[in-house]
């Protein structure tokens, strides 16, 4: 199997999700009513397996992996826009939790600043994902051997057996007041 296989398969995941994500958006236009713990579990979804868990393996093994190779000036400027995405789509979901906890308190124009960034995430990610699949991860396996993807796909399994222990080692330390 060669690495980006996984990194595609959680793609279908998130699509999924995204698609869970506009549904509501639709619902809050129609009722004009906002769910906090979707918002919040649409968060966690984002932050810890879009992000941390997805665009993790993918900066800090692929990329990591392609930016000590000689790869061509198109791919390395794709590395980087991609990068700058990642970025982009954290700040988007750092604005919706504000946004969401500006609607709690009263804030009579959060609703409609929820819905925007919704919107924005749910515009973002097909085009994000698209660009990955179709455009970058396949040819960039062409810079790698055999060996050198086997071992990129053990350290994705190596990094996602760790995952589970890095989230609640954070919970923990948050709570002890070291996070």
């Amino acid at each position: 199997m060669m690495p980006i296989a996984p990194l595609m398969i959680e793609h279908r995941l998130i699509e999924r999700m995204i698609k869970v994500m506009r549904t509501e958006v639709e619902a809050i236009h129609k009722t004009g009513r906002l769910r906090p713990e979707f918002i919040d579990q649409a968060v966690d979804f984002i932050r810890m397996y879009a992000d941390r868990c997805h665009h993790g393996k993918e900066e800090d093994i692929l990329f990591e992996l392609l930016s000590r190779t000689t790869i061509s000036d198109r791919y390395r400027q794709t590395m980087e826009g991609l990068r700058e995405e990642h970025v982009r789509a954290r700040e988007m979901t750092a604005r919706l939790v504000a946004a969401k906890d500006r609607h709690l308190v009263g804030d009579s124009a959060a609703l409609g600043d929820v819905v925007t960034i919704m919107k924005g995430l749910v515009d973002f990610y097909p085009v994000h994902i698209e660009k990955e699949d179709r455009h970058f991860f396949i040819p960039c396996m062409a810079y790698f051997s055999s060996r050198e993807q086997d071992d990129m796909l053990e350290a994705f399994r190596e990094f996602d057996r760790r995952l589970i222990h890095e989230k609640y080692r954070s919970v923990v330390e948050k709570f002890e007041g070291k996070g």
